[in-house]
């Protein structure tokens, strides 16, 4: 027997590396107990006497504090060996076994541990009890599987485990459909900081502030996990860790171009007190809510869709409006943007379905667009819902399906005010729907997994279910007469006939539908010439410093020459489809000639653009075209041009060590005839650099080149990226990156 006073419990060893390290969480760090639910762990307790099987061992288990309950699933007690009759009403059932290799007589008892499939993902605390002593055993994190069969975020293929949950780093696609471009983003999902972040994410949702005990039970549903983190990465409601700003200046924080990764945002967010960091847009918050799925066990993937639109009062139907001279004055309340960037979470969908239908590839929206269910959030909508066209069905399908697979109208606002239907396009938005390749840097098209092929039956037909279901939502709100127009919109029948003097949308204006003929109301009246057909050809490649130089080709099938009066617009634009100062605009009077080309050239000297340029993404180039013996057949042009960054580079040359220092050294070249002021470099990356690293390096002269040498500590092995961000009064936010391999 102990001595009078003496504990019953020696010590416990909880093993942390070696579990770690089986639940594929060691890269976070081996000094906490981090596990998969799921999946056996194992851990070592020592008495200071022999254990006597007849006088249980018990431990409790759980998540939540105060509020835990086994009947929620929060709370589960163990025994050793199992003489505990438990509540029929117990969920979430925890396991415990005593190694065959434990002692007994000496009290050493090696124990098995296996966390439910469905346990709620969290922080555990494991209380033992023995006689009449209790002591605390462990306290570790619990988080998803998808290594798991019987987890609900199970992914069967290990490349895709490899790359959807561990790799730290990854490619982000902008620029737009014609012009698209990668960006590197370090999600490091493994820093050390990551569990204590993501924890405190959680507990600050305002669903654990309402009923914290159903707020953490929830938390065994990836659903429900997915929306509070949508919700939580956006600061609408919340103080969540992001607050967004498509606008200059960003005072008070730094410009969305800057970041390169999320630990940055995520460590800043919690530095702050939970105050929200400035600032991000989309691509940022996709990335920021990538890197907290991946800590929590939930595969995902950042998924930019080009030429998205942003269906403000929910018709299907994306509005745009063109004045003569072809500049875009009209506001909208609908916008297409050149890209837009969300996520997507593998998970199952039982509760759409019981044939599993719906299961895979769920869209989750952390930009906040929107209120879905009152909160700033959008998601998880089934990938295979919105390409089926089945709109009703949870969570916010019909919004992303709009996304994807509106169609555009586009209106010549006459100078009276009146509007003229220019034409009705069924094919501009979602384009190039674009994700990181599984196991390298190449882009991949998931395009036809959103959408069947444009103009085929099946895409029309989902068109048209996808109108079918939104309308006892838009009867609703009084707008069952769009859903009659972009039905007939759908089936290619509609013919505007009539406009009023100032119609805001396309609700406003009157129509009538004509089932596929052209009513006539004038004995007289002649079919339309043959169609004018445009499009733009670079010269060179468009690169920021340099002239742009384009090609406006025009054709047509027409036998006899036709005068045309042409009406070029080039404004600059956000990426968001935001229009900011006219950059240029030309008017020009040709002849197309029959069975040639006409080619109008396009000249923007960069003296003209670089001011309306500083701080837009694109140069959103328009050509209104009007047959001058026919003026009531416009015909329009659009080009979204994005600038070519001129080069930098970053390297680290040689053999790069575990804890060893080394240098990465950062090149650039000046490439225009202009000083360059205020020039900074910020250095990154994952195992490289703990922080962000930055230089203030002063003014650039004409054509000057530096040479910076930046010190490095490698403090991860593996494969690392090194990223640079090079800032100045003319270029902003130009990035490169370059991999090393890190070695022991």
């Amino acid at each position: 027997m102990p001595a009078i006073g003496k504990s019953l419990f020696e010590g416990v060893d909880l093993q942390c590396e070696t579990n770690n390290t089986a639940h594929r969480t060691e890269e976070i760090r081996v000094d906490q107990l981090i596990v998969r639910r799921g999946q056996p762990f194992t851990l070592t307790l020592n008495l200071t006497e022999g254990f006597n099987k007849t006088t249980p061992l018990f431990i409790n288990v759980a998540t939540g504090g105060e509020f835990a309950t086994q009947e929620q699933g929060t709370m589960y007690l163990l025994a050793v060996p199992d003489l505990v009759e438990q509540s029929p009403e117990a969920k979430a059932v925890w396991k415990v076994e005593l190694d065959a290799k434990s002692s007994t007589q000496t009290g050493n008892l090696i124990l098995t541990f296996t966390p439910p499939a469905d346990a709620p993902i969290g922080l555990y605390k494991m209380v033992a009890s023995y006689k009449d002593e209790k002591m605390s055993l462990a306290e570790l994190t619990v988080l998803f599987n998808p290594w798991c069969a019987e987890d609900s975020v199970f992914l069967d293929d290990e490349k895709k485990r490899q790359e959807y949950v561990m790799n730290e780093h990854g490619k982000i696609f902008i620029g737009s459909a014609d012009f698209i471009f990668s960006r590197d983003w370090d999600y490091g999902q493994f820093d050390e900081s990551m569990v204590s972040i993501c924890m405190n994410l959680l507990d600050r949702n305002l669903k654990h502030k309402k009923d914290p005990a159903d707020d953490v039970a929830a938390r065994c549903d990836p659903i429900y996990v997915g929306r509070v983190v949508s919700a939580m990465i956006n600061s609408e409601d919340d103080n969540g860790v992001l607050e967004g700003q498509w606008e200059t200046p960003y005072d008070g924080g730094k410009a969305p171009t800057h970041w390169t990764g999320s630990i940055s945002i995520l460590k800043q967010w919690q530095k702050n007190e939970f105050q929200p960091v400035k600032y991000g847009q989309c691509w940022v918050y996709a990335g920021v809510m990538c890197s907290v799925m991946r800590l929590l066990g939930i595969p995902c993937r950042t998924v930019t869709n080009f030429s998205s639109a942003c269906d403000e009062n929910q018709n299907l139907i994306i509005d745009k409006y063109h004045s003569e001279d072809g500049v875009d004055k009209r506001i909208s309340e609908d916008s297409v943007w050149n890209f837009h960037v969300w996520l997507e979470g593998w998970m199952r969908r039982p509760d759409l379905s019981e044939d599993s239908r719906y299961d895979g590839w769920q869209v989750l929206d952390p930009t906040p667009q929107g209120e879905s269910e009152g909160i700033y959030c959008c998601g998880p909508a089934a990938k295979e819902a919105i390409l089926k066209g089945d709109t009703d069905l949870k969570y916010d399908v019909s919004f992303v399906y709009a996304e994807v697979n509106a169609d555009c109208v586009d209106w010549l606002v006459k100078s009276d005010g009146s509007l003229e239907k220019i034409e009705a396009d069924q094919k501009r938005v979602g384009k190039k729907i674009s994700t990181k390749a599984v196991g390298s840097d190449e882009r991949e098209d998931v395009t036809d997994e959103y959408k069947y092929k444009e103009g085929t039956k099946k895409e029309r037909s989902a068109f048209m279910r996808a109108c079918t279901t939104l309308e006892d939502h838009l009867r609703e709100k009084n707008k069952l007469a769009a859903v009659n127009i972009l039905a007939e919109t759908a089936a290619g029948n509609l013919t505007i006939i009539e406009t009023e003097n100032e119609p805001r949308s396309l609700n406003e204006v009157s129509v009538k539908i004509l089932n596929g003929t052209t009513e006539e109301t004038d004995a007289e009246t002649l079919p339309p010439p043959p169609k004018v057909t445009m499009r733009f050809e670079e010269v060179s490649k468009p690169e920021n410093g340099q002239d742009v130089s384009l090609n406006l080709v025009l054709s047509s099938e027409s036998t006899a020459d036709r005068p045309l009066s042409i009406s070029i617009s080039i404004q600059a634009m956000k990426y968001n489809g935001k229009l900011g100062e006219t950059i240029k605009t030309e008017k020009k009077k040709e002849t197309l000639l029959p069975e040639k080309e006409l080619s109008i050239p396009i000249l923007v000297p960069f003296s003209v653009y670089r001011e309306p340029m500083l701080d837009f993404d694109s140069m959103k180039i328009s050509a209104l075209v009007k047959d001058i013996e026919n003026p009531d057949h416009p015909y329009l042009a659009e080009d979204n041009v994005v600038l070519l960054d001129p080069p930098i580079t970053i390297t680290i040359s040689g053999d790069v060590r575990l804890n060893i220092p080394t240098e990465a050294e950062v090149v650039f070249k000046n490439p225009v005839n202009e000083t360059l002021k205020d020039c900074s470099l910020t250095v990154s990356g994952s195992g490289l650099w703990r922080d962000e690293y930055f230089v203030k390096l002063g003014d650039m002269l004409p054509s000057t080149q530096f040479r910076v040498k930046l010190p490095v500590h490698p403090y991860k092995v593996g494969q690392k990226t090194a990223m640079v961000d090079f800032d100045s009064s003319v270029f902003r936010d130009i990035k490169a990156s370059s991999t090393v391999t890190v070695k022991k």
